[in-house]
């Protein structure tokens, strides 16, 4: 009598990234994966780890680092690098600006959309074949135009009408000297996906994805966080309140929720009730039109 065994909806999505992430790492020549210490790409890291458990994971991390970051986040990245004996590369935005291939609006302007120049000049010196980021088809509509092998030229650059068929799970990762593959392995995830995985896994995260007490400030209609790159002008009021973030990128543009949610399995409560993406509703720099953030990935970005 044989038995059936039926996987899970999160089992699926976990054997369906571990499979990319291993083929990569078969078929490509210097792979490398993107880690910022962010809630996607501790579970893309995770991935990883399980992916070639016992052995270590075969391939760097690599930071592209604004120089804006939360101080608590640039903690993790490094105790999580330390935990899994990793070896990290950190790709510095402010190299780019202090050697004029980057340029700032004004002084203390977020610097996430220079990010791009920093991105590829890293992959470039590295000279990676592939890299994998932790992009989702649920956080805005450009990002859902992409296939899960993402090919790019030698420009760094992206042709959303010109991408490579993946019927059967069957992936591409063939190119030439210059030009690359972006992998995105949590393609088919979405964010409730996201949190129930690190509550079902026990994942450690940031302590800033969970309810605490913060002084804040608002603005553009976000809560931002009062921090060394955020003051309150002299027409705001800070004010300390109970919240957590939705996402996590540069503090200078990167906003806050009120929320109680204090566990995994609070957040998990929580986003299954939400009806506004953790991008759109508290990432400043993400507010612009899908034409705008297409463009932006076909000039090289994530």
């Amino acid at each position: 009598m044989s038995v059936a065994y039926e996987l899970s909806h999160l089992d699926k999505l976990e054997s369906e990234a571990v499979h990319i992430i291993r083929e990569v790492a078969a078929t490509s020549e210097k792979p490398a994966m993107l880690f910022s210490g962010g809630k996607d790409s501790v579970v893309m890291l995770h991935l990883a780890v399980k992916a070639f458990w016992p052995a270590p994971v075969p391939f760097p991390v690599m930071h592209v680092d604004t120089g804006q970051n939360f101080d608590e986040v640039l903690a993790f990245r490094d105790r999580t690098v330390e935990r899994y004996g990793l070896r990290l590369i950190v790709a510095s935005v402010q190299d780019d600006i202090d050697a004029r291939r980057a340029h700032e609006d004004f002084p203390g302007a977020p610097r996430n959309k220079l990010q791009t120049v920093t991105l590829l000049r890293g992959i470039s010196e590295n000279r990676f074949g592939a890299v994998f980021g932790g992009a989702r088809r649920d956080e805005e509509k450009a990002r859902a135009k992409e296939r899960v092998f993402s090919f790019r030229d030698e420009f760094g650059q992206w042709d959303p009408r010109n991408q490579r068929p993946e019927l059967w799970n069957l992936y591409n990762g063939r190119h030439r000297k210059g030009e690359n593959i972006r992998v995105f392995p949590l393609s088919n995830w979405t964010e409730l996906d996201i949190w129930s995985y690190i509550e079902s896994e026990q994942i450690e995260l940031p302590e800033l994805y969970y309810a605490h007490k913060r002084e804040v400030v608002e603005r553009d209609g976000m809560l931002l966080a009062v921090n060394r790159f955020i003051s309150p002008t002299a027409d705001e009021t800070s004010y300390n309140a109970t919240v957590r973030f939705r996402t996590i990128g540069d503090a200078t543009c990167t906003g806050c929720v009120e929320s109680p949610a204090a566990t995994a399995a609070d957040v998990v409560a929580e986003v299954a009730a939400a009806r506004l993406t953790e991008r759109g509703a508290t990432r400043a720099d993400d507010r612009i039109s899908e034409a705008g953030m297409e463009d932006r990935k076909k000039e090289g970005y994530f």
